[in-house]
């Protein structure tokens, strides 16, 4: 079984600020081993109950939060900013299951670690078919559109919530309880490893019982951004429609949900030359 690991960071235990999870930081060295052990705990977890490949793309800020030599299962890494596909990088239809790690609630969500989506410097919310969604339901597009299951999910239980939309019957683990953006409870690293390993495990059993993430043609996402400067740069971005001053529409002529997230990756670049957190 080939999995494909998109990690994030503040959806792990111990972590409630920036400055723990962005390089330069006197935290930051703290941080990436509370992520990298919580990766791994993942990775050990499915590889005991039967995967045997992994792929795992660093998907956090810079994207080089994990050190190659560090990660278990001899998983193969994918680091480094500009990827095409973003957090989604390197998943094709040859993976039997996407495990998302880490990851954080959506921008505007209440009591949610960190909470952002995608650019907290620009975006103040994004819609799929009218559902506002986190940065789970914008990456289950290229799920989707290889057929592939999400079958996992860590963070805090507001990111598994969200997580609902598009993976209903993933396994999700919760590390800790957000108390508000930048406070938590958090379940002791060690414990919160030995849950991980579980749930991965249970994953991987249950694989054959997840299917694809589904979404209702044709699709339509909207960003409504901090600021109207904002929509109006999107507009740059062939097939995107300004349909109110803060807001774009995006829509694939042709109902290809890999092409949309190709777009709103542009507009989200886009926007970081504007602002960046």
């Amino acid at each position: 079984m080939k999995l494909f690991l998109s990690t994030d960071f503040e959806g792990t235990s111990g972590i409630v600020a920036w400055e723990q999870i962005i390089e330069g930081n006197a935290e930051y060295e703290q941080g990436r081993k509370l992520l990298t052990n919580e990766v791994n705990a993942v990775i050990t977890g499915a590889q005991a109950a039967g995967a045997t490949e992994f792929v795992v793309n660093d998907s956090h800020h810079n994207m080089r939060n994990l050190h190659p030599q560090d990660l278990a299962g001899q998983a193969t890494l994918i680091t480094g900013k500009h990827k095409p596909l973003y957090m989604m990088e390197g998943l094709d239809a040859s993976f039997d299951g996407v495990c998302f790690v880490s990851y954080h609630g959506s921008i505007g969500a209440q009591q949610a670690i960190l909470s952002h989506t995608y650019n907290p410097g620009a975006v103040w919310e994004v819609r799929i078919n009218s559902e506002i969604v986190g940065e789970s339901g914008i990456n289950a597009l290229v799920a989707a559109h290889y057929g592939v299951p999400i079958i996992f999910v860590s963070g805090d239980e507001v990111t598994t919530h969200e997580a609902q939309l598009v993976a209903p019957a993933a396994e999700k683990v919760v590390v800790k309880q957000s108390l508000g953006r930048f406070a938590a409870a958090h379940i002791h690293p060690s414990l919160a490893c030995e849950l991980l390993r579980d749930g991965a495990g249970r994953a991987v059993v249950n694989r054959d019982k997840m299917r694809p993430p589904e979404f209702t043609l044709p699709v339509s996402l909207e960003i409504t951004f901090l600021v109207a400067d904002m929509a109006e740069m999107a507009q740059w971005v062939r097939g995107v429609e300004r349909v109110a001053p803060r807001t774009v529409k995006l829509a694939s002529d042709n109902n290809n949900l890999l092409d949309l997230y190709r777009m709103f990756v542009t507009v989200i670049t886009l926007t970081r030359s504007l602002v960046d957190r």
